[in-house]
């Protein structure tokens, strides 16, 4: 079975067959941020899962070309513009830089393209000329364009591919000035705002007077320049699907721009919402945490990431701190195997190395099939679940040779190119990474985290052992676990583990 996505486009899970004949080239277009604000993790879910979708694809092959737009002009930056008398253009390169190091915090591969919507009004002017000759669009008395819902369908155009509409109980043909408007409403939405008192120094000059795109339109004016009058996939989340994504069909496929029986778009993927106690995270409830706020908690970005990755990009997440909790666990379990098999061996011998190449093919053949399946990630994270603990239970029985070792950390490594969570093998395990057993290798860093008092009584353990003063060893031992620290002795040398 080869790649399959669900198509928001078909309501079905279809094969992935590229529109390039060699199949290989992949075009995708992920709707980006709107830098009114710093973004939330809400936000940061879709970003995530439109990594793991190229990472994925990279994986198995394909060339990707991935493009995800800046909207910066729109109806809540020029609210905030005006509420801070920023100039526009410094107040979202400000947002924008902020989002990106979140972005990068993340891990998150950074797209080919990051278009803004500014530096495509151009491209947007044409576009809107083009509906304007198909006679699907319109200018109004005050100076405004609009796209005709019903001209675009009495001229063969579908309206509601990816959300089935009842027109008979909708008001068709109303005029919609906002960007972001009543979801139950098909009504006529600006393609161009003429420019108001409120909008301030934010205009551009156009064929029907000063003023600026709406956003829709922006979308569509970006992606086909960049990807094309058609492309491959196209991203976002899952309340962008009425009205955005719809609007963006429209107005493409109602430029007439598409090769005869081509779509806009082949297949749309959608993401959805994560949760704030059962309720959708968003600025507007109030109930969201930006990353900044889970960092300065303590937890990183990787922690986060992993978070995000833990469900299936259909389903909904529920966000909680000890959901975070678990993802620091999940992780602390991984980065343990994977540094034991690091110092695999004896002292003659010296570390394992890496195999580049020499994977575990079984292993990676159940992972590739639960990502086949329209990105079943929790499937793939309970192979690589079941894996490290086999890998453990080998180790423990002493059944793991040098050989396996350099295998299983290659394969890893072929893994984590498409989690993209980078677990930084060469640093010691930390407590606030793992409650569990360490290697020995790892007690001096471990002790810098713990208290001065801990630190003293470890190295005097540590000291007594080398005199072959066991009693002392055993005192000691004794003392640091009444404070919380347990010392295990095991045939490969002891190993500490706080109590817990």
């Amino acid at each position: 079975m080869g790649l399959r996505f669900f198509n928001s486009l078909t309501r079905t899970v279809q094969d992935f067959i590229p529109r390039d004949p060699g199949g290989r080239k992949v075009g995708m277009y992920c709707c980006g941020p709107t830098v009114y604000d710093v973004a939330h993790i809400g936000n940061f879910r879709t970003f995530v899962f439109a990594d793991l979708v190229r990472r994925y694809l990279e994986f198995k092959g394909h060339e990707v070309r991935h493009v995800m737009n800046i909207t910066d002009v729109e109806d809540k930056i020029i609210r905030r513009v005006r509420e801070t008398g920023e100039p526009r253009a410094a107040f979202t390169a400000r947002l924008e830089a902020e989002f990106f190091q979140d972005f990068d915090t993340l891990r998150c591969l950074r797209p080919h393209d990051t278009p803004r919507a500014t530096e495509y009004v151009g491209e947007i002017i044409a576009l809107i000329k083009q509906l304007m000759a198909r006679g699907i669009a319109y200018r109004a008395p005050e100076g405004s364009v609009y796209f005709s819902i019903d001209k675009y369908r009495r001229g063969g155009g579908s309206y509601g591919q990816l959300k089935a509409l009842d027109f008979d109980q909708m008001r068709v043909g109303e005029r919609v000035s906002s960007d972001e408007y009543d979801k139950e409403a098909v009504a006529d939405f600006a393609l161009w705002k003429a420019r108001a008192p409120e909008d301030g120094e934010v205009f551009w000059p156009s064929p029907w007077g000063e003023g600026r795109p709406g956003w829709h339109i922006e979308c569509s004016a970006m992606s086909m320049q960049l990807l094309g009058p058609s492309f491959d996939l196209h991203l976002g989340g899952e309340d962008l699907v009425f009205p955005h994504h719809e609007d963006e069909i429209a107005q493409s496929e109602g430029a007439g721009a598409q090769a005869a029986g081509e779509p806009f778009v082949r297949y749309w993927l959608h993401g959805a919402f994560l949760l704030a106690e059962g309720k959708k995270m968003s600025k507007s409830l109030g109930n969201f945490y930006t990353l900044r706020d889970l960092l300065t908690k303590g937890f990183t970005g990787r922690e986060v990431r992993y978070l995000l990755l833990s469900a299936h990009y259909r389903e909904s997440l529920n966000f909680t701190l000890d959901g975070l909790q678990g993802a620091r666990r999940a992780l602390g379990r991984i980065k343990e195997c994977m540094c034991k098999l690091l110092e695999f061996g004896d002292d003659s011998q010296g570390p394992v190395a890496v195999a580049r190449d020499q994977w575990d093919t079984a292993l990676l053949d159940q992972f590739q099939r639960a990502l086949d399946d329209d990105l079943n990630v929790s499937r793939a994270w309970g192979v690589i679940f079941e894996w490290i603990r086999e890998l453990n239970r080998a180790m423990s029985a002493g059944k793991s040779c040098q050989d396996r070792a350099a295998s299983a950390l290659a394969t890893w490594n072929k893994l984590d190119e498409v989690l993209g969570l980078n677990l930084d093998l060469k640093s010691p395990l930390r407590m606030s990474e793992v409650k569990g057993v360490v290697p020995i290798g790892t007690l001096v860093n471990i002790a810098r985290e713990a208290p001065p008092e801990i630190k003293r009584l470890l190295m005097q353990r540590m000291d007594a052992r080398k005199a072959k003063n066991f009693r002392q060893a055993d005192a000691i031992r004794d003392e640091l676990k009444a404070k919380g620290w347990l010392i295990e002795d095991t045939p490969k040398g002891p190993r500490l583990k706080q109590a817990g």
